[in-house]
C-alpha cells in the first residue's frame, strides 16, 4: 500500500511535516505500506483566480506531489492550526487539484486528516478539510471516503523529538498509533472492494 503524506504548512521546517515524518516512523507498519512525504513548503501552488496548475506544463514539485497522490490509496494531511482555522495554502491546492482536469485525484482514495497545533488546538483545521475534501468528492462524482477519525497533534514542538522522530509521550505516541493503525484499516477495506 502506498501512504503519501502532505505536509500541508508552508513555512519551512513545519511543525506539520515535523507530524509527517514522525508518522512514518512508527513501528508497526507491515513491509507492505511504503511512505512518500511532501512538503507544501517546498513550492507555492497558484493562487486560485491569479493562476492554475496546467497538467500539461507541470513544475518538478506539481509533477511529483501528483503522481504521489495519484499513486496513494491512503493520502494524510497534516493540517497546521493558524489562529483556530486551516491555512489558505491547504484550501488553495485543494481547490487547485480539485478541478475537472485533476479530479482523478479524488477517485478510490482513502483522505485522512491530523491537526496540528502547537497548544492544546488543531482539531478545527482537521474539520475544515475533512469538509472541503468531502464536498470535492461529490461536486467531482468520485468514490473516495474521508476517514471519520482525525488525529489532533497537540503541543508538537513538545512531544516529538526532532531528531530521533521519537514521542516519550506515551498518550500522544499511543494516539497516533491508533489514528494511523485506523486510517490503514479503512483503506485496505476499502481498496478490497
Amino acid at each position: 500500500m502506498q501512504i503519501l503524506i502532505l505536509s500541508g504548512s508552508s513555512r519551512k521546517n513545519s511543525n506539520s511535516l515535523l507530524v509527517a515524518n514522525y508518522l512514518t516512523k512508527q513501528n508497526s507498519y507491515s513491509s507492505d505500506i511504503h511512505f512518500s512525504v511532501v512538503d507544501l513548503a517546498e513550492e507555492q501552488i497558484p493562487n486560485v483566480g491569479r493562476g492554475s496548475i496546467d497538467p500539461e506544463n507541470l513544475s518538478d514539485f506539481q509533477k511529483n506531489l501528483i503522481e504521489k497522490w495519484h499513486n496513494a490509496g491512503l493520502v494524510i494531511i497534516t493540517a497546521p492550526e493558524y489562529n483556530w482555522s486551516t491555512n489558505a495554502e491547504l484550501i488553495n491546492l485543494a481547490h487547485q487539484l480539485g478541478t475537472k482536469n485533476l479530479a482523478y485525484l479524488f477517485n478510490n482514495k482513502v483522505f485522512a486528516f491530523v491537526g496540528v497545533s502547537t497548544g492544546r488546538g488543531g482539531r478545527q483545521s482537521a474539520l475544515e478539510q475533512m469538509m472541503i475534501f468531502n464536498k470535492i468528492i461529490s461536486f467531482t462524482n468520485n468514490q473516495s471516503i474521508v476517514c471519520p477519525k482525525l488525529w489532533e497533534s497537540h503541543e508538537t514542538h513538545l512531544n516529538i523529538n526532532k531528531e530521533s522522530l521519537l514521542s516519550e509521550n506515551k498518550v500522544y505516541a499511543d494516539s497516533a498509533q491508533n489514528f494511523m493503525d485506523y486510517a490503514i484499516t479503512m483503506t485496505k477495506r476499502w481498496q478490497a472492494v
